[in-house]
C-alpha cells in the first residue's frame, strides 16, 4: 500500500509499504477515504508543530470505511463509512480516569506522536471510531475539528447573554463560530484576513466581524456601546494574539486559548487580577464531542457548505501541498482524496 511521509521540514516522500494484518481483537481496519489537512500538519511540514519529530505520516482528520472487524468488535460493521477519535491513552492515568481523555499523560494523537492516517489502511481501536454512514466524506473529515470548536466553547461555559468574541478565522475558529452560536450567544469574529471575515460573514450572516486594527478594544467598545466581549476564544496558536486577549475581555470575564505554540505566554498581573479574569486552555476533544458532532450534522444543525475551498489529490501531493501556503490561494479549509 501506499504512505506519504513527511521525512523533514518542507519534504514529503510516497513510499511503498505492506499493509496492515488482520486487526487484533478490539480493534478494526480501516481504508482511508478522505481527509482534512489541519494546522497541525501545515505547522509540521513548516517545522513549527510542538511535540512532533520527523519522520512521520501525516493525517488525523479521517474518513474512512470499515474493512475488517477484529474479535469482540460490536459497534461496527464491514462497510460503515466513519471518522476517528485520533487521541489515544496509553496508560489510565489520573486525568483518564476523571474522564479527561483528551488529556492523558500518555496520550497519543494520530498524525503527530504516531502516524496519522496519509496512507491506504490503517487499524484503530474501535471504541475510538464513529460510525456515520449517512454523512457524507467532507462531514466525517470536518468532525474533528468541529469536534475541537465544541470542546472549546464547552470549556467557555456561554451562557445565553454571553458575547462572545473569537479570535482567528481559520478553520478552527469558524467551527468555534459554529458551536458558539448554537448557544443563543451574541458572537464577534476578529482576524487580519478580510477574505477569511467574508466567508464567516456570508455562512453566519448573525456574527459580526472585525478587522484587526491598532485599538481592537475601542473598536469592541464601539460595537457594544462602551461593553467588551464577556468571553474570549483565541483560535490563533499566536504568541502576540494570545497575550492581547487580556486587552479583549470584559471584567469577570473568561478566556480560553484554543491554539498553541512553541514558547510562553506572559501578561500584566495587575490586569489579570484586576478585571479577577478565568484563563482556560481547551485540548483536543473528547468522545462526547465527536456524538455530538455527529448528531448536530444529522439534523441540519451544523452544516459545511463551503468550507472546503481545495481538494488535493493523494497521489499528487508531494507536489501540491505547498499551494495550501499561498495567501492568493484564498484557503478555508482543504482535504486530501485518497482516490
Amino acid at each position: 500500500m501506499t504512505a506519504i511521509v513527511l521525512e523533514e521540514p518542507g519534504h514529503f516522500k510516497k513510499i511503498e509499504k505492506d499493509p496492515p494484518t488482520a486487526p487484533v481483537p478490539g480493534h478494526v481496519l480501516l481504508k482511508i477515504r478522505q481527509l482534512g489537512v489541519c494546522g497541525t500538519d501545515l505547522h509540521a511540514y513548516k517545522g513549527r508543530q510542538p511535540f512532533f519529530t520527523y519522520p512521520r505520516i501525516l493525517g488525523h482528520e479521517v474518513a474512512a470505511e470499515v474493512v475488517a472487524l477484529g474479535e469482540g468488535v460490536t459497534n461496527l460493521q464491514v462497510g460503515d463509512l466513519c471518522t476517528v477519535m485520533p487521541y489515544r491513552n496509553e496508560v489510565e492515568d489520573q486525568a483518564v480516569r476523571r474522564g479527561l481523555t483528551n488529556c492523558g499523560s500518555g496520550l497519543k494523537v494520530l498524525g503527530v506522536h504516531e502516524d496519522g492516517a496519509m496512507q491506504t489502511f490503517i487499524t484503530y481501536p474501535a471504541q475510538l471510531v464513529f460510525p456515520a454512514n449517512d454523512l457524507s466524506l467532507d462531514q466525517l473529515s470536518m468532525i474533528e475539528p468541529l469536534a475541537i470548536g465544541s470542546h472549546a466553547v464547552e470549556r467557555a461555559n456561554i451562557q445565553a447573554d454571553d458575547t462572545v468574541l473569537v479570535v482567528g478565522a481559520g478553520p478552527i475558529g469558524i467551527g468555534t463560530v459554529a458551536m458558539a452560536l448554537l448557544k443563543a450567544a451574541r458572537v464577534l469574529v476578529l482576524d487580519v484576513n478580510e477574505g477569511r471575515l467574508s466567508f464567516v460573514k456570508n455562512k453566519f450572516p448573525s456574527a459580526t466581524t472585525l478587522l484587526l486594527n491598532d485599538d481592537v478594544p475601542v473598536a469592541l467598545m464601539k460595537l457594544l456601546n462602551g461593553d467588551l466581549p464577556t468571553i474570549v476564544l483565541d483560535a490563533t496558536g499566536n504568541k502576540a494574539s494570545m497575550e492581547k486577549c487580556l486587552n479583549y475581555v470584559a471584567v469577570g470575564g473568561t478566556i480560553v486559548f484554543i491554539g498553541l505554540f512553541i514558547g510562553e505566554v506572559s501578561f500584566p498581573d495587575p490586569l489579570f487580577h484586576r478585571k479577577e479574569l478565568t484563563l482556560k486552555a481547551s485540548r483536543n476533544a473528547t468522545a462526547t464531542d465527536f456524538e455530538k458532532l455527529i448528531r448536530l450534522m444529522r439534523a441540519g444543525l451544523v452544516r459545511i457548505d463551503g468550507y472546503v475551498t481545495h481538494r488535493l489529490a493523494f497521489d499528487t501531493l508531494d507536489e501540491t501541498f505547498v499551494q495550501l501556503y499561498d495567501p492568493a490561494a484564498g484557503v478555508i479549509k482543504a482535504v486530501v482524496e485518497m482516490a
